[in-house]
């Protein structure tokens, strides 16, 4: 079976600050991405969405929990998927490099399928579901910035 890769770069008109504090809003992400609603279930260690915080993410009937597994203030934003999807040793990894004015969005995860057939389902699956949720993230910041108090 192996293991799958996910790799999605998207370029965002927005600082590595401002894109990362959407990444650590679970409560956002609804807002700018495909996913249907957000539930912190546990808090982290040292702050609600801390690391090992569990956010619980609902699209549709499909419900995904993920575990918060490591932050870099203004850089990466990482987690791993507790349960859910039939994959396991999911990780993803979403890394802001700064690039002159902007920002690149590398959204990058790896995972393993539980049988046969079902990592190359989700590999294609989850690949255009990370795009969306990585052009989403970019967008949205753009907006927000064009139209201040809204």
């Amino acid at each position: 079976m192996g293991k799958r890769k996910i790799d999605v770069r998207v370029r965002a008109d927005a600082s590595p600050a401002a894109l990362y504090a959407l990444l650590r809003d679970g409560a956002s992400w609804p807002v700018w991405s495909p996913i249907g609603s957000f539930e912190l279930r546990r808090h982290g260690a040292d702050e609600p969405e801390g690391l090992g915080a569990i956010r619980v993410f609902r699209t549709g009937r499909v419900v995904s929990v993920e575990r918060i597994a490591e932050l870099v203030p203004d850089r990466r934003f990482s987690y791993e998927l507790e349960h859910g999807l039939p994959i396991k040793n999911y990780r993803a990894d979403v890394d802001l490099d700064t690039d002159g004015d902007g920002t690149v969005i590398h959204w990058h995860s790896t995972f393993d399928g539980k049988a046969p057939g079902i990592g190359l389902f989700y590999q294609f699956f989850l690949g255009i579901f990370i795009k969306r949720c990585a052009r989403g993230l970019a967008s949205y910041v753009v907006t927000e910035r064009s139209q201040p108090g809204r």
